[in-house]
């Protein structure tokens, strides 16, 4: 089984798209989401070509921004310099706003309040073309062929997102995991 690193140095789209983000200089810069999961899933299913990207994720922390006219900005900007990838950009410095969470510290501590544990990790090349990559959890649970609930957020959200995502449909072999609270009688 390959590592992680290995898969993203091997897909030139997914490297060019790194590159692009790497030239904005971006604080706590990364692609995440998708970017990584779906592309260990692609190949834990054996799937070639690799399933296309819905869009590139791009998020960073910045607590200087004034909001959703800069990430549309630094869309803009990826876009012009990479136009085959649609891009999504949040300053994770603000997300708490939308998701009534206490402020963030970090794209870390951001990410410990994403709705699937599997989703929470992202890449970025640094200036030396090695990789660095992060998790709020584990790598490792990328490769179990899961996808896990966060009980940071609702369990409502979590299985509204697996449902609509069809991520089952795509690559079969995944499993839902919901850890449920221990009730006590």
């Amino acid at each position: 089984m390959k590592n992680l690193a290995d898969l993203v140095f091997n897909d030139p789209n997914r490297m060019e798209a790194l590159r692009t983000v790497r030239s904005l200089d971006l604080e706590q810069g990364y692609i995440a989401a998708g970017f990584l999961r779906n592309l260990v899933w692609d190949h834990l299913h054996n799937i070639t070509p690799l399933t296309p990207l819905n869009d590139i994720d791009v998020i960073y922390f910045n607590t200087q921004t004034n909001g959703q006219e800069y990430d549309q900005e630094l869309s803009s900007r990826l876009e012009h310099i990479y136009p085959s990838g649609k891009w999504q950009v949040k300053n994770q410095a603000l997300m708490h706003n939308y998701n009534g969470d206490a402020p963030y510290t970090s794209v870390m501590d951001a990410m410990s309040y994403w709705p699937e544990k599997e989703t929470a990790v992202a890449v970025r090349l640094l200036a030396n073309d090695q990789l660095e990559f992060v998790t709020a959890f584990s790598l490792d649970l990328l490769y179990n062929l899961t996808i896990s609930h966060n009980p940071a957020r609702s369990l409502e959200i979590f299985k509204q997102r697996v449902s609509s995502k069809g991520w089952q449909t795509v690559w079969p072999k995944l499993k839902v995991k919901i850890v449920e609270p221990n009730v006590q009688k």
